[in-house]
């Protein structure tokens, strides 16, 4: 196989993060800029338009040179997946900072294996972050996200009693230290009692 050109790919995953430190990589390695494709997408995009065009852009012999191999896939299934559109071009793929080459024996051991490794560890965080949501709610003694509610079903009585003793609600509020809105919501989902509002009578015309 004709040696080809060298196809560089970088990503980074949200508008904020740097991508000079990729590409200084791919053209210390030799990729040209009319060569380079980047992208600012999350890895776990299913379309990740630059990839695409640079893919459809090799030629036999060309090679794909991307920074790290989380670049490329955030999955063994989707970096398979990716390989096999690579090779099926006639191209080959290169890591350069895990230094290694699709083309050799041991670079394809190296790959399989880094890609496990790097899959295990996403997996890791993953349940990392989930086990410490679940402790967060449990010190919430099983409550949801946002603010912690502090309407007791004796508070809730206590509310009831203000109200129908003639207390205003932003009054009640303020004595109970709670949002008005809590005052309404929580005594008129407790069952304790029926919120009654003392009306005005109206004003009779004086007979002469």
């Amino acid at each position: 196989m004709e040696p080809g050109y060298l196809v560089g790919y970088a990503r980074v995953s949200t508008e904020d993060q740097s991508l000079d430190l990729q590409i200084d990589a791919l053209t210390r390695a030799g990729v040209l800029p009319d060569n380079m494709h980047v992208e600012k997408i999350s890895g776990a995009s299913k379309h990740r338009p630059a990839l695409e065009f640079a893919i459809k852009d090799l030629r036999e012999g060309d090679t794909l040179v991307v920074w790290r191999l989380d670049r490329l896939a955030r999955s063994m299934r989707q970096l398979y997946a990716t390989l096999d559109q690579i090779i099926a071009k006639g191209a080959s793929f290169r890591s350069l900072s895990e230094n290694f080459d699709i083309n050799q024996a041991m670079g394809r051991l190296y790959l399989a294996v880094a890609g496990a490794f790097a899959e295990f560890e996403r997996e890791l965080i993953s349940e990392r972050t989930r086990a410490g949501i679940a402790a967060v709610r449990a010190r919430r003694e099983g409550s949801s996200w946002g603010p912690k509610v502090y309407m007791t079903p004796d508070r809730i009585k206590r509310v009831g009693e203000l109200l129908n003793g003639g207390m205003s609600g932003p009054a009640v509020a303020r004595k109970m230290q709670i949002s008005t809105a809590s005052v309404y919501a929580h005594w008129k989902q407790s069952g304790h009692g029926r919120f009654v509002r003392k009306r005005k009578s109206a004003s009779k015309p004086v007979k002469e």
